[in-house]
Parts: C-alpha cells; sequence; structure tokens
C-alpha cells in the first residue's frame, strides 16, 4: 500500500524521496527491517498472550536431556512470523504481482491448516491434532493451485536468448548493446532449471511429448502433479525438522536468503544475461516477500533459540516449509531442492528409513531394529549425547554450506 502511495506522490507532487520506493532494494531493506521489528517487539505481547491462554507445549517423555522443563512453554508462535510477514508484503510490494498473490495465498493457506492443527491439540486436547488425510488434503489443494495458477496465468513467462549467431551479430555491429536486445520475446513455457547438467535446462512437456508432440498440451497435468508432490514433501520436511530451539527457524532463514539471491537474479535482465541463466520477467517482486519472511524468521529466533520462550508449532513449520516450496518453484530452481533443502531431506530420510527398517526387521527376525538411536535425525545426536544448542549450530554450518553449493549452480553446466 505504501508502494503505491508513495507512487502517486511521485508521479503528482514529486514529492522528496518517494521515488525510493520504485527499487526493490530498498523496499527490500525496509521490508526486513520492519519485519524485524515486528516480530521483535510485538512478538513478546504475542507470547504474553499464549501464556495467558495457556497455549502451552505438551511434551511427550522420549528420554532427552533437557526436555522435560520445555513443558509448559508457548506454541503457535508460527503466527508471529506469519504476522511479521505479511504486514510488511501488505505495505511494500506490489500486490497485483502474481508471484506476490500465490505466495500471500501460501502463507494464509498454510497457516490456517497449521493453526487448526495446533487449535484441535491445545483447546481440544487431541494430542493427535488435525488428521493426517486433512493435512495431505491442504497440502494437495495448495499444490493444485499453485501449478494451475503457474501454469495458465499470462503473467508466468519467461525470455531467453536469441541464437548465438544472431547474438554475435548483435554484438559485432554495437558492443554495448542493451542485454534486453539479446533476449526474445515473453513466452509460457514449462522449462525449468536443472543443476549439474549441460544445458541446464529441462522442459516439464518432454515427459510426455516424446510419445506424441501433440501431448504437449496436457503438460500441465505433470506441472500440477509435481508441483503438489515438492509442497507435500518441504512443508512435511520443516515440520519434522521443528524438534529442538532455533532449528526449522535458523535452518529456514538460510534457505530462504538463498532464494531470494536467485530470485533477484532471475528477474533481472542484466544479472541472467551475464550469469548466463533463465530471465523470469516481474519475479524480483517475490525479493520484497522474501525479505519480509527472513526478517519474520530471524526476529522469530530472537525468542525460539535455547532456552525457547516459544515453538511455532505447526502453525509456523507448516508455513515455512509450503513457502519455502512455491518460492523455489516460482523462480524455477525446484531441482535445487534436495540441496538446497539438504536438512529438511535427511530430516525426512531419516524416518522413513527408521521405519521401513523396523517394520521389516520386525517382521523378518521377530523383532524391530533401529538404524538410528531416535527419528528424525536431530533426535539421533541428542540421544548420542549432543547439546541441542552445538546441534542447531552444525545443522546451520551444514544448512550455508548447502546454500553456498546451490549457488555456485548457477554457473556450473
Amino acid at each position: 500500500m505504501l508502494y503505491y502511495l508513495f507512487e502517486y506522490l511521485e508521479k503528482q507532487f514529486q514529492f522528496p524521496g518517494a521515488s525510493l520506493f520504485g527499487y526493490i532494494t530498498f523496499r527490500a531493506a525496509f521490508a526486513i527491517i520492519l519485519s524485524l521489528l515486528i516480530s521483535t517487539i510485538y512478538g513478546k505481547r504475542i507470547i504474553k498472550y499464549l501464556q495467558k491462554k495457556q497455549v502451552g507445549e505438551t511434551i511427550r517423555d522420549l528420554g532427552l536431556e533437557g526436555q522435560q522443563q520445555k513443558a509448559g512453554t508457548p506454541t503457535m508462535g508460527g503466527l508471529i512470523i506469519i504476522l511479521a510477514t505479511l504486514i510488511p508484503v501488505v505495505l511494500l510490494a506490489k500486490l497485483e504481482n502474481i508471484y506476490i498473490i500465490l505466495l500471500l495465498i501460501t502463507t494464509i493457506w498454510m497457516g490456517t491448516i497449521g493453526f487448526i492443527d495446533d487449535y484441535i491439540k491445545k483447546f481440544k486436547k487431541d494430542k493427535e491434532g488435525l488428521k493426517g488425510r486433512f493435512k495431505i488434503l491442504g497440502q494437495v489443494g495448495l499444490g493444485i493451485i499453485v501449478g494451475a495458477t503457474l501454469y495458465f496465468n499470462n503473467d508466468v513467462t519467461i525470455k531467453e536468448k536469441i541464437p548465438i549467431v544472431q547474438q554475435q551479430e548483435l554484438l559485432a555491429e554495437n558492443p554495448n548493446i542493451s542485454p534486453a536486445k539479446l533476449f526474445e520475446e515473453e513466452v509460457k513455457s514449462t522449462k525449468t532449471t536443472i543443476p549439474f547438467v549441460k544445458g541446464n535446462e529441462f522442459d516439464y512437456a518432454s515427459l510426455i511429448a516424446w510419445v506424441n508432440p501433440e501431448l504437449a498440451k496436457y503438460a500441465w497435468v505433470i506441472f500440477i502433479l509435481i508441483t503438489i508432490f515438492i509442497i507435500t514433501a518441504v512443508s512435511n520436511g520443516a515440520n519434522l525438522t521443528d524438534g529442538i530451539d532455533g532449528l526449522a527457524a535458523g535452518t529456514s532463514a538460510i534457505i530462504v536468503l538463498t532464494l531470494g539471491i536467485f530470485a533477484w537474479v532471475s528477474g533481472n535482465i542484466i544479472f541472467s544475461d551475464y550469469l548466463n541463466i533463465m530471465y523470469i520477467p516481474r519475479v524480483e517482486e517475490i525479493t520484497i516477500y522474501i525479505a519480509a519472511f527472513v526478517g519474520a524468521l530471524i526476529g522469530f529466533l530472537w525468542y525460539n533459540t535455547y532456552p525457547a520462550q516459544v515453538f511455532m508449532g505447526d502453525t509456523g513449520s507448516l508455513t515455512i516449509g509450503g513457502i519455502i516450496a512455491v518460492i523455489a518453484i516460482a523462480v524455477r530452481k525446484e531441482w535445487l531442492i534436495p540441496v538446497l533443502c539438504g536438512i529438511f531431506l535427511a530430516e525426512n530420510l531419516s524416518v522413513v528409513m527408521q521405519v521401513s527398517y523396523f517394520k521389516y526387521t520386525k517382521k523378518k527376525y521377530g523383532e524391530g531394529r533401529r538404524i538410528f538411536k531416535m527419528s528424525p535425525l536431530h533426535h539421533h545426536y541428542q540421544k548420542s549425547g549432543y547439546h541441542e544448542s552445538k546441534i542447531v549450530t552444525r545443522f546451520w554450518i551444514v544448512g550455508i554450506l548447502l546454500a553456498i553449493i546451490s549457488i555456485v549452480t548457477l554457473k556450473i553446466r
């Protein structure tokens, strides 16, 4: 809203400083500062309100050190993250931008699912919370909305470079030619970025077009199914990672900040030309959302680091996972998720491996055996005697390493 206000003031009155709101970098900086202030200042008030309503965490006895001391710590703190993200975005972003609209829908949609789950657990005293099938149904519904929008909306396009020969001819005529002249017109496409592969691009339509070129028009089915899978996997991965103080919020901040770099360079024609990557018009606006989201996560860490004063609950973890998945798909970097979200993947796999191996050995030997001392993976290290602060810090370091590897893929072909 402030964006439109200052845009009007600049056009009508040339109001001093109003033109600053036309710059992505200024609005992104403003967004991260505002979200940090909201999450740190008003976060305390939300925590006190949750304490007043006795929205405390019920702790199952898993035999972990320091576990029982956390009983009664307020949960549903994900509300802090959601509010500290939405307010700056509504104030500073271009609200007609399709990517911003999708992210606002994702935040509210996944936040609602997580809130209902936490509400049932805390106020209805049902430890199971929202039934798993309803969570999956919500994730599938969001996947359909996101996938269909990104496929059919006319504002979701890419620009590809003109053939090399034409580029060379144009550069020979004018070495200082604008990078925009080296790109073709905007087109609808199901192409995405795939790392570590020559050409660095993959077209989802090719998954069915090889059977018959006429089938390419049904690529939307493939795209929507992949979108559903990614949203479900990443949101559940974030949910599993939220097991010890500061782990999910800190890891997610690293992931989202990296996606912010991808969004910024992918939406800038000069950087896209220099890095020889896919140019996605209008996607740079996501940078505003990402800045606000990172600020909200860091502000939440103020109260969530050990010893935590508040837990995010499913209200936060499911929302975080859904947002990360949608941003990755929007900037066409979803194939980087196994690397960039390696912590989430490891947590997911540790649970799958543990359960599968336990069932297999129970069937074969009559007693269940385990690969890890406990799953998800962070609990394995807790059982091994590591303090949770050390576990979280080391997971963050691994997350930073994975983020750097992901960024390096911009130039690896």
